[in-house]
C-alpha cells in the first residue's frame, strides 16, 4: 500500500475506503459499469440472490442465521451459500439481496475493520462499525436504484457494553438497532413471525439457536426463494453464536443433529 502521494488534505486516515477513493477508485464497487445503461435492460432477475437471514439477541450474546439457497429468477443459482460471515472477532454480517454486490461489500467492510485497527491502534467501536456499514450501504444507492440492492444485518458483542447487539439496514442505509430480534430477505415475513412467537429476552443459547433454525423452516415453508433442510444433499442452515468470546460457527454435525431433531417432533420441532 503506498502513501508517499497522499497530501495532509487527501491523507485517508484509518479509512481504507477513502483511501481506495483517493488512490485506486476502481476497485470501489460502483456504477461505473452500469452508468450508460437502461435499467429496464439489467437483467437483474437473471443473477443470484441471497434470500432469508435472521439475528438475535439472548442472554450471553447473538445468534446470526441463514438459510443456503440462492436464487435467480424463478430458478436455484446456489444451494450452499454461506450468508452469515464474519465482519471481525465480535461481530458478523448476514447477507440478503443481490448476492455479489453483497459479497464484495462484505469483504471490504471486513478490510476497513482491519485496516482501522492496525492504523488506529485500537479497534472501531460497535457504535462505528454499525454506521461505517451504513456508510457503505448508502454508497450503492446507485446500484440499488438499477435494481442491485444489498439490505444485510449486523450484530455482534459490543465489548464496551457487555451485551450482543443487532441492526437492521434499509436500501439507503438507513440503521435501525433491534433489541430482540430481526430478519430480512424474501422469506423475512415469516422468519420473523415465528421468531416473535417464541422470543423471551431470557433465551439461553441453545433455545435461541433452536428458535433460529425452526424460523428458517417455516420460512422455507411458505416462501419458495427460502432453502429448507436438504436431509439427501445433507444441507443445513448457518448458525454463528456471537458472545463475548468471539464469532463461532456452528459446525455441520451439529446444525444436522439439531435439525434432525426439531423435524421429527410435533410443528417441525416439538418442544423449544
Amino acid at each position: 500500500m503506498d502513501f508517499t502521494n497522499l497530501t495532509p488534505v487527501s491523507d485517508p486516515g484509518a479509512s481504507f475506503i477513502e483511501y481506495l477513493r483517493i488512490s485506486q477508485p476502481d476497485l470501489l464497487p460502483n456504477m461505473a459499469h452500469y452508468q450508460n445503461t437502461n435499467a429496464t435492460s439489467l437483467d437483474t432477475q437473471g443473477l443470484p440472490h441471497a434470500t432469508t437471514v435472521v439475528a438475535m439477541t439472548f442472554a450471553e450474546g447473538v445468534i446470526m442465521a441463514g438459510d443456503r439457497r440462492a436464487t435467480a429468477g424463478l430458478s436455484i443459482a446456489h444451494r450452499k451459500m454461506d450468508k452469515v460471515l464474519p465482519a471481525d472477532s465480535h461481530s458478523g454480517i448476514a447477507i440478503a439481496g443481490t448476492a455479489g454486490i453483497a459479497m464484495d461489500l462484505v469483504r471490504l467492510f471486513q478490510v476497513q475493520l482491519e485496516h482501522y485497527e492496525k492504523m488506529a491502534g485500537e479497534e472501531l467501536s460497535f457504535e462505528g462499525k454499525a454506521n461505517q456499514l451504513s456508510f457503505m450501504i448508502r454508497n450503492n444507492l446507485p446500484m440499488a436504484m438499477q435494481g442491485l440492492m444489498v439490505v444485510p444485518l449486523f450484530a455482534g458483542f459490543d465489548l464496551a457494553r457487555e451485551i450482543g447487539r443487532v441492526f437492521s439496514y434499509d436500501a439507503t442505509g438507513g440503521r435501525y438497532e433491534e433489541f430482540d430480534f430481526t430478519a430480512t430477505g424474501s422469506g423475512s415475513v415469516h422468519a420473523r413471525n415465528w421468531i416473535k412467537a417464541s422470543y423471551k429476552p431470557e433465551l439461553n443459547q441453545d433455545e435461541a439457536i433452536n428458535i433460529a433454525i425452526r424460523s428458517l423452516f417455516a420460512a422455507a415453508d411458505e416462501d419458495a426463494g427460502t432453502g429448507g433442510p436438504d436431509l439427501v444433499r445433507k444441507i443445513f442452515p448457518s448458525v454463528a453464536v456471537i458472545n463475548k468470546e468471539g464469532f463461532e460457527y456452528l459446525d455441520d454435525a451439529a446444525i444436522e443433529e439439531r435439525a434432525n431433531a426439531l423435524l421429527a417432533g410435533p410443528e417441525q420441532g416439538g418442544d423449544q
